[in-house]
């Protein structure tokens, strides 16, 4: 989801929600204690050099259960961080502590946000030598327009 995403949504929301993805809730007295834009330069393992850049939102539980983060104040947040630090419209990355700071996707479902589990990949897998994929034949595929032995037919 892109920052451009999130701020058309904000204003339709009457209370911000961040969900996981296995449907537990982020407690509803979360702050967020930072708005940026990471910029990520790396050369993958094929020896490709690589930028990547994103818009993060760093989540955090704070003890003062009675806080809560209204749409139009996040908003705010995010026109004041766009103004002072120059964030552009890209994918947002959310940062969020759960057995350990863990980075999230973000998707909306209608009525919250969802924290999406990321994963890692090769960038590179040609160069990597990992072996391609084999194709899946089922054996009715396998058989067609072919000679095999049909059960009853005598050949085997």
């Amino acid at each position: 989801m892109k920052l451009s995403d999130v701020k058309q949504i904000l204003p339709t929301l009457e209370n911000v929600e961040f969900q996981l993805e296995n449907g537990t809730y982020v407690p509803e007295h979360f702050h967020v204690t930072e708005v940026g834009q990471i910029t990520r330069n790396f050369i993958d393992c094929g020896g490709i050099i690589r930028t990547e850049k994103m818009v993060n939102f760093q989540l955090w539980d704070a003890n003062d259960f009675e806080h809560r983060l209204k749409p139009n104040k996040l908003l705010n947040i995010i026109k004041l961080s766009e103004d002072k630090l120059g964030i552009e419209d890209f994918e947002v990355e959310v940062e969020y502590q759960n057995d350990t700071i863990g980075r999230y996707d973000l998707e909306f479902n209608g009525k919250t946000f969802v924290l999406k589990s990321k994963t890692t990949a090769c960038l590179a897998q040609d160069n990597c030598g990992i072996p391609q994929e084999k194709q899946k034949k089922s054996l009715s595929e396998l058989s067609a327009g072919s000679s095999v032995c049909t059960p009853n037919s005598g050949c085997c």
